[in-house]
């Protein structure tokens, strides 16, 4: 496959998107982290500390998705940069290095969506048992 400068440019927008949706789940989880403090500090709840410490896993794993997904996007400028010096083999392995990047930044972000999803569920279920009582 010859590699061409419309390819990496391809990945410009999906990265900028991947970018927000992260940035969009960082900022619901700082505001959440905050309010909860804010809870804590007032109530001294067992729960409420357990909550932040999973929120803390959550914020560690948005920060590297954001990381790997900041490689790629700057992955794909090099491979421009180098497209654009006729330096194709550096070229090949810079857009390789960054599609690598972009598929750790997914995986990363299909394991925070499952501990999201894990502590919206113990809720749920602890929402159930307060009905049923």
């Amino acid at each position: 496959m010859i590699l061409e400068m419309s390819i990496p440019a391809l990945l410009f927008p999906a990265i900028s998107l991947t970018m927000l949706a992260y940035n969009a789940r960082y900022l619901a989880i700082a505001a959440l982290i905050r309010k909860l403090h804010k809870e804590y500090l007032s109530s001294n709840s067992k729960s409420i500390g357990i909550q932040i410490n999973q929120l803390r896993k959550r914020l560690y794993l948005i920060r590297n998705m954001q990381a790997t997904a900041i490689l790629s996007f700057l992955g794909s400028v090099i491979t421009m940069s180098f497209l654009y010096k006729e330096m194709t083999n550096w070229a090949n392995f810079a857009f390789g290095l960054s599609l690598i990047a972009l598929v750790i930044s997914l995986t990363i972000s299909l394991i925070e969506v499952q501990l999201s999803t894990k502590a919206l569920s113990v809720q749920l279920n602890s929402l159930e048992e307060n009905n049923t009582n």
